[in-house]
């Protein structure tokens, strides 16, 4: 039966005989059921001997029922996860154009470098000595993170921006305890365009915060951030490119004033990928920035991941780094694994990063050079413009004809008495093949559409991307809304109530109840 519901959720609109199929496939888009539906509880894909009879150590929390996981055999899970990855975007099949996510090509390459044995096989556990090339390529990483950037130390082990904005602002707390003024210096100024992240990581810290306002420009407002700095800022925490996919022209006198307050400079690293081989945040007066190399030197984003968030770190933040970080005792490397004999604010994390994302972004980075790297961040900032440029006379832009940086952002103005939303015009993208962009995001813009190409795509993909939008805007404008209220059309599954899929999710699999049960 549930099948049967999940068939009724395939695309209805403009169907004909001849696409409505008695197994719910159209030609290779496989209708696949849940693995559930599938599998057989009572069975396995693999023949297990029963075990012998041992004593058990769990006591009360021993199992009594059944784990209720489907049995499959070796053919139909790989059938299964097959048909799932086939209903997914992915950078392999097509532009990516989510605003402030860097979805860029991950040259395989780096696949093929870290997946050689002695970085493959490493155990974080083994003794340091028989991982010194692990460690040598980690502090080769380091130094080339801290060249680009012009700053002094940096910590490894972060596993994404979030956590590396929670090692920032921890170092930053830690020099604050050191001088003394944690009890006064209290404050975080955020810009209202900061990415969601910001305010939660200082919150989390236990510190207020203040919020600043943008001026009609999208830049941070310059006057307003000055009247809130004062003797209890402890930090501003601001995005560079911000996330309008504009550059901070103020940033350099932010920060002065910042520091001439006594406070901090912490800068999102998100937008890295737009300024690397252009401008060094440690010359803008940044103290403290995490790097994505998930965005930034195309190591893979989620499943591909995990994730790594370095924080490199001014000379005022230095002392304060987490452990453990490396040193060097003559001819061999070693990490410093504790805190004492140090003025670090402690561990974050067990081990010492991601080995696997420090190889990829190494390889990027040895495979780029300097000159490759400059270009590919002028390249990001061309694609964009290009965007931006050729869409300019349909969808309106809420921060006039200034040039952006990485990402190109639009508002939905243009839409004014179409009937069509954002979120519409992001559904009708799905039937066209592609990931819609990043949607009411930044959320100090109405209706935000933030389109981010990168530098991986061509003119050719460029072109056609551009044409496809501007087909979508044109109908929007003829009041063609069927084509968008409904959408998407041709997806494996029709438009979600994703608002009620976040707050009443539904996390378990029941068998569905039989008709006539619920008939009765």
């Amino acid at each position: 039966m549930l099948h049967q519901q999940a068939r009724a959720t395939k695309p209805a609109a403009h169907a004909t005989r001849a696409s409505q199929t008695f197994t719910g496939n159209r030609g290779l888009d496989l209708e696949d059921p849940l693995i559930f539906e599938i599998g057989r509880s009572e069975v396995t894909g693999v023949d297990v001997d029963a075990p012998a009879t041992t004593k058990t150590r769990l006591g009360a929390l021993e199992r009594t029922d059944p784990i209720g996981l489907p049995g499959v055999s070796e053919p139909e899970a790989i059938r299964h996860y097959v048909r799932l990855s086939r209903m997914n975007a992915a950078i392999d099949a097509n532009i990516y154009p989510l605003g402030s996510c860097t979805m860029k090509h991950n040259p395989r390459l780096n696949e093929k470098m870290a997946r050689l044995p002695g970085f493959g096989d490493v155990h974080p556990l083994q003794p340091q000595a028989t991982v010194q090339g692990a460690l040598a390529l980690i502090d080769a990483l380091a130094k080339n993170l801290l060249n680009l950037t012009n700053m002094s130390a940096v910590a490894m082990s972060p596993k994404a921006g979030a956590h590396g904005e929670l090692c920032g602002l921890m170092a930053i707390k830690q020099a604050i305890i050191t001088r003394g003024e944690e009890k006064t210096r209290r404050v975080i100024l955020v810009p209202d365009s900061a990415h969601g992240t910001n305010p939660a990581t200082a919150a989390l810290l236990g510190f207020e915060v203040k919020s600043v306002p943008g001026d009609a420009d999208g830049d941070v407002h310059l006057d307003a951030a000055k009247a809130l700095i004062g003797p209890d800022v402890a930090a501003i925490m601001l995005t560079n490119p911000n996330t309008c996919g504009l550059f901070e022209r103020d940033i350099v006198e932010i920060a002065r004033a910042v520091h001439d307050a006594g406070g901090y400079f912490y800068c999102d690293g998100a937008n890295f990928n737009a300024i690397v081989g252009k401008v060094r945040p440690g010359d803008l007066g940044v103290d403290a920035m995490h790097i994505n190399l998930h965005k930034t030197f195309s190591t893979p984003h989620g499943g591909g991941g995990p994730g790594a968030g370095p924080v490199v770190l001014s000379a005022r933040l230095a002392p304060y780094a987490p452990v453990p970080f490396i040193v060097r005792d003559g001819d061999a490397l070693r990490l410093v694994e504790h805190t004492e004999g140090t003025q670090s604010f402690g561990r974050m994390t067990a081990f010492h990063g991601q080995m696997g994302m420090f190889v990829r972004a190494y390889a990027y980075i040895l495979s780029h050079g300097a000159d490759g790297l400059r270009q590919a961040s002028e390249d990001a900032v061309l694609n964009a413009n290009y965007v931006r440029a050729c869409l300019a006379d349909l969808m309106s832009q809420p921060f006039g004809e200034r040039p952006c940086m990485h990402e190109a952002l639009f508002d939905d103005a243009w839409l004014k008495g179409t009937g069509v939303t954002t979120l519409d015009f992001a559904k009708a993208m799905i039937d066209e093949g592609y990931h819609p962009m990043t949607m009411y995001f930044p959320l100090v813009v109405h209706g935000a559409m933030l389109i981010e190409p990168t530098e991986s795509e061509s003119l050719a993909s460029l072109d056609l991307f551009v044409a496809t939008l501007r087909d979508l805007a044109m109908s929007a404008k003829r009041g063609e809304t069927e084509r968008f209220t409904g959408a998407p059309h041709l997806a494996p599954r029709r438009r979600l109530d994703e608002t009620g899929a976040a707050r009443k999710p539904v996390l378990k699999w029941s068998p569905p109840v039989p008709i006539r049960d619920a008939a009765e």
